[in-house]
């Protein structure tokens, strides 16, 4: 029988000696990093690569360990790009950017669009971030309220981009990729649903109950104790309020906020109707000037990846490898590309951090596409009720 002991041992010095190639490769990795930094020429030679996995693969023994040679080799070469990327950051070679850094954000007598009408949470969550001296208006859609941006007729425009309950709002992540606006701030509200009908109805009487798909979805567990109700999607919840007070159907209700309520003289009917009750939506306020504030902590990108195997992770990990933590992932299928997708990522850092420089310039180099959505900190909850 092969003594244990003696194999950890013979492991042992194998390691040693990997580790010991490992460092002197890294040695002549600095050495190309100088040389690319004198000529500008790009870190990333995917056919180089390509080419060299190959014949290392071909000189493996076994289908086994030939694979396991691919994935060691694309490792060290990963290695090897990153710290590259490091010392090209580290020798003030700097990536082009749009983004111009401030001390603060221009909110007093700003221009606000929001989606909706007044009472609705993208009102409320308008309101907690900019506070009272704004001008302010609504539209039909959230495309209407990013094309004014576009088109300087506001100056930031609040979109819902998740809820804790419902998840994305997959449509404003589609639109990000649309426009050229960029996230400047978000603003998380709690959400409180109530059912609100009309003066003197009850419930008993209520038949057909309105509301965004959102908020139906949020009170589902409540729904289906009635399911006599028929239910009825509007484009929000402050506009489903103002359905029932127009209409004024005494069998008709609204799932909305208590704001609303009042704002249209609707009454609740029932309370405390969400199924969750830690129910947020996260509000992002978008810019046509990309500027960053100095104490900015949170950073979102998109990027389109390379139809290939472990491609995900390697993109990844430029976030992992650079010390930044990584607060959110999602994906969107990329239209007229089957099976193949967009992915949106929010990780802390500031722009100007030699950390997140060189995660980006990895991310820009190894992606198909990859744009900086934004650099902003995150604003306090607000409870709206």
């Amino acid at each position: 029988m092969t003594d244990l002991q003696e194999c950890r041992r013979e492991i042992d010095e194998i390691d040693n000696e990997i580790l010991r190639l490992f460092e002197k490769r890294m040695q002549v990795c600095e050495e190309v990093a100088s040389y690319k930094i004198k000529t500008g020429k790009k870190v990333l030679d995917p056919q180089r690569e390509k080419e060299k996995i190959n014949v290392l693969k071909a000189k493996a023994h076994g289908e086994f360990n030939a694979l396991g040679a691919q994935e060691l080799f694309q490792q060290l070469m990963a290695i090897s790009r990153k710290r590259q990327y490091q010392l090209l950051t580290d020798h003030g070679v700097e990536e082009e950017q749009d983004y111009e850094l401030v001390d603060k954000l221009p909110l007093k007598n700003a221009c606000v669009v929001f989606q909706g009408v007044e009472g609705a949470y993208s009102y409320a969550a308008m309101r907690a971030y900019f506070g009272e001296e704004i001008k302010s208006y609504h539209v039909d859609t959230w495309r209407e309220a990013m094309e004014d941006v576009v088109a300087a007729k506001a100056d930031y425009a609040v979109l819902p981009i998740e809820n804790s309950t419902a998840g994305i709002v997959a449509d404003i992540y589609d639109l990000l990729t649309q426009y050229s606006l960029y996230i400047v701030g978000e603003q998380t509200i709690r959400v409180e649903h109530v059912l609100l009908g009309l003066p003197g109805a009850s419930l008993e009487q209520i038949r057909t109950v309105c509301s965004h798909p959102q908020g139906l979805a949020q009170c589902k567990v409540f729904l289906e104790q009635h399911p006599g109700w028929k239910t009825l999607q509007v484009k929000n919840t402050a506009g489903a309020a103002k359905k029932v007070k127009e209409e004024q159907d005494l069998s008709q209700a609204a799932i909305a906020s208590r704001e609303a309520g009042k704002l249209f003289g609707l009454v609740p009917l029932a309370e405390h109707i969400c199924h969750n009750g830690q129910n947020v939506t996260r509000f992002i306020i978008v810019s046509k000037k990309p500027v960053y504030k100095k104490d900015a902590g949170k950073l979102s990108v998109c990027f389109e990846l390379p139809h290939e195997s472990g491609s995900l992770y390697h993109l990844l990990s430029h976030i992992i490898y650079n010390g930044l933590n990584m607060t959110k992932i999602e994906s969107r299928p990329i239209p007229g590309k089957t099976w193949e997708y967009r992915f949106f990522v929010d990780f802390e850092g500031n722009l100007k951090d030699s950390a997140v420089k060189n995660a980006l310039r990895g991310l820009a180099a190894e992606a198909n596409r990859m744009r900086v959505l934004g650099n902003y900190e995150l604003q306090g909850e607000e409870k709206n009720d």
